[in-house]
């Protein structure tokens, strides 16, 4: 084993993860999920079988990454920030993960702290999303995302520092 694993978490068998990958406290690990290379799972991370994780993504405490939902290289997922894969849930009618919508959020993009990504979408390479926002549309390269539902405020470089804000923006 080339990666670390806390003893409280579970990694079912059939899950692919990467070298000098970090799992840490009570993490779900779900068979067919995909981590890449030297990942960070903070506590309480849960990967559904569906999910594919890039290389070098840190997932910091309780975030949930469901079947549909693609993280690519570099992406960074903020406390408690959630991702969706069905619009519109029925737990009496459940529609299988072959209907479920896909969500991908593309190189080098991070999620703040308690943001919800709402399924179907993509964030764009080095987008930031504020925390707390709410995506319920794509977001553009570099787009710096604020509030419910999220609009563009700005600008962001690959570091994330700021480079341009529009003028209506708080």
């Amino acid at each position: 084993m080339d990666y670390f694993v806390h003893e409280s978490s579970y990694i079912d068998e059939g899950a692919v993860i990467g070298k000098g990958t970090k799992i840490w406290h009570f993490c779900h690990i779900q068979s067919g999920a995909s981590i890449g290379e030297n990942c960070s799972l903070g506590q309480n991370v849960n990967v559904a079988g569906g999910a594919v994780i890039g290389n070098r993504c840190k997932l910091q405490n309780n975030v949930s990454v469901y079947d549909g939902v693609v993280l690519e290289d570099g992406v960074f997922c903020g406390p408690s920030c959630v991702f969706t894969n069905d619009l519109t849930p029925r737990a009496e009618y459940p529609k299988g993960k072959e209907n479920y919508k896909k969500t991908l959020v593309k190189r080098g993009a991070s999620i703040g702290a308690n943001a919800t990504i709402v399924c179907g979408h993509t964030v764009g390479e080095y987008a930031l999303v504020a925390a707390g926002a709410v995506v319920t549309q794509d977001v553009p390269d570099h787009a710096l995302v604020a509030g419910v539902p999220a609009v563009v405020i700005g600008r962001v470089d690959e570091y994330g520092n700021i480079t341009e804000m529009n003028k209506n923006a708080h």
